[in-house]
């Protein structure tokens, strides 16, 4: 059987139902590439006293939990909530089709978590990421979605890819939003979400730029479309 268990947003927000599962497994292992945790490998071992065996995509990907799940159980920890890639709901699937049990164990993900900055989580629109620029490739449709929600006056949130950081994230968003004409004026950066370290931030590209040694990883950015004046006020109290 596999479990895919999420860990929530920092080191103790796994649920009970989640650890007590943990104690089932034969082998416990955790995804690694859809984000940077705000702890280290070793934090995580230590606090749920279990040796933790860290797959990448190519693993995840493959049938080879769907292998391992045939002969024993076996849990996969996701941050955040397991199920908010689309990869991990792709796992379902492929257990489904090989008629391997699953049981899900959800947490708190980044999407509740952004309510933090003192947006209306309904007035959101799609959400899309920002993959890791490239020599030779260097998308920006990202931005499409952007205007999409714009034109609704819903919010966007954008994910950032493992690996960029914040410095290489403003410079992306500053030429995929000339390419797109797309006027930016404040934004919103969200880091470390759920965690004692979280910090938001609202301001310019400009001025972002020159802090941008302070903001940690994990981070997210919220491009805001129009605001109801609760959440202007609700903004302006967390913000940096």
């Amino acid at each position: 059987m596999l479990y895919l268990i999420g860990l929530g947003l920092n080191l103790n927000s796994i649920s009970q139902e989640g650890k007590s599962i943990l104690g089932k497994c034969k082998k416990i292992y955790l995804e690694n590439y859809t984000v940077d945790f705000p702890y280290s490998f070793e934090e995580l071992e230590k606090v749920l006293g279990k040796k933790i065996i860290s797959l990448g995509r190519k693993e995840v990907e493959s049938d080879f939990l769907i292998g391992e799940a045939k002969k024993e159980n076996i849990s996969l920890l996701v941050y955040g909530s397991p199920l908010f890639a689309t990869t991990h709901s792709t796992i379902l699937m492929d257990c489904a089709k090989n008629k391997v049990k699953t049981q899900v164990i959800y947490s708190a993900s980044v999407f509740d978590a952004i309510a933090y900055s003192g947006l209306q989580l309904y007035k959101f629109g799609k959400i899309t990421s920002m993959p890791k620029w490239q020599k030779n490739f260097t998308p920006d449709s990202f931005m499409d979605i952007v205007r999409e929600n714009i034109s609704i006056k819903a919010h966007s949130l954008i994910l950032c890819d493992i690996g960029l950081s914040f410095g290489d994230v403003l410079s992306e968003l500053e030429i995929s939003a000339k390419n797109k004409k797309i006027k930016l004026d404040k934004i919103i950066v969200c880091s470390q979400l759920g965690t004692e370290n979280a910090k938001v931030y609202y301001d310019t590209l400009e001025n972002l730029k020159k802090i941008k040694e302070k903001v940690s990883l994990p981070f997210c950015i919220i491009i805001p479309s129009e605001m109801h004046f609760a959440e202007k006020e609700a903004l302006e109290n967390v913000a940096e």
